[in-house]
């Protein structure tokens, strides 16, 4: 699946990590805690923790996205999932934006728009 060919190519140019809201997230979906990180180390991944200024920047960051919605309104066709976004999302941009080379996603416009320079791979099929 073009996700996996994605992941295999980020891997093969050097580290990938999963921060807390990611970790958080695929845990969620495959079990428990200690085997889902044993298998993602097997594949190559580790784990890294988002730090306070990541944290600090996605709350700004979700605030522009309120003040911006308040202001503008949802854009019109946009899922109500993108006019309520979570802070998560903001954490895993933050996380990606300054603690990392960039981010995996298929969610290019958000990340793109509210984490300005950040490296977005999209997944394509090949």
């Amino acid at each position: 699946d073009a996700a996996e060919a994605a992941l295999r190519l980020a891997l093969s140019s050097g580290p990938v990590v999963l921060c807390d809201v990611v970790l958080a997230e695929v845990t969620a979906g495959l079990g428990h805690g200690s085997e889902v990180m044993d298998a993602l180390e097997e594949m190559g991944l580790r784990f890294l923790a988002i730090d306070q200024r990541a944290a600090i920047r996605a709350g700004e960051m979700q605030r522009k996205f309120k003040q911006r919605l308040a202001h503008k309104g949802a854009p019109s066709g946009a899922p109500e999932a993108a006019a309520t976004r979570a802070m998560p999302d903001f954490l895993v941009g933050a996380h990606a934006m300054l603690q990392c080379d960039g981010l995996i996603t298929r969610d290019q416009g958000f990340f793109r728009d509210y984490f300005k320079g950040l490296k977005v791979i999209v997944p394509s099929a090949p």
